[in-house]
This record gives structure tokens, sequence and C-alpha cells, in this order.
């Protein structure tokens, strides 16, 4: 659902306060799953789809991921070793 028709519901009303919250929870999940591909994109630098081979597709997608986690989690770990 656009933003500006989320914007209009009525939250008083049950049925879009029900709408609205369902949209919330699909914004949750949608932010979860984008931001390891925004981390690869911008940190990492992968921003063309290069055709190798399944193989070598897959163990690049695999390290590049393990990485981009490495990425996110670094605050944590950094308190940890401390």
């Amino acid at each position: 659902m656009r933003p500006g028709k989320r914007r209009a519901l009525d939250k008083d009303n049950e049925a879009d306060a029900l709408i609205d919250q369902a949209e919330k929870l699909k914004a949750g999940v949608r932010a979860k799953v984008e931001h390891p591909f925004r981390v690869i994109k911008r940190q990492f630098g992968f921003v063309k789809v290069r055709y190798r081979g399944l193989k070598k597709n897959t163990a690049q997608l695999f390290t590049v991921f393990a990485l981009s986690n490495l990425w996110m989690a670094h605050g944590k770990l950094m308190e940890a070793g401390a």
C-alpha cells in the first residue's frame, strides 16, 4: 500500500486499523530483508550481476552474505572483544 493511502486510513475504524497494522508488519519484514542487500551493494560494491556459472555465483553469494552478516554485527563483536 502506498504511504498516502495508508495515511488516509481512518485509525478509529476497526477494519482500517487492522489494515494499518498489517502494513506495518509487512514494512518491518521488508526492512529486515532488504538491509543485507543494501550492505552488499554499498559497502562491498556489488551492484552488477556477473554470470560465472552456478557454482561460482552460489559460492560468491554465500561469501558476500556471510561478510554482510559480519559487517552488520561488527558493533556487537567489538563490544564482546573489549
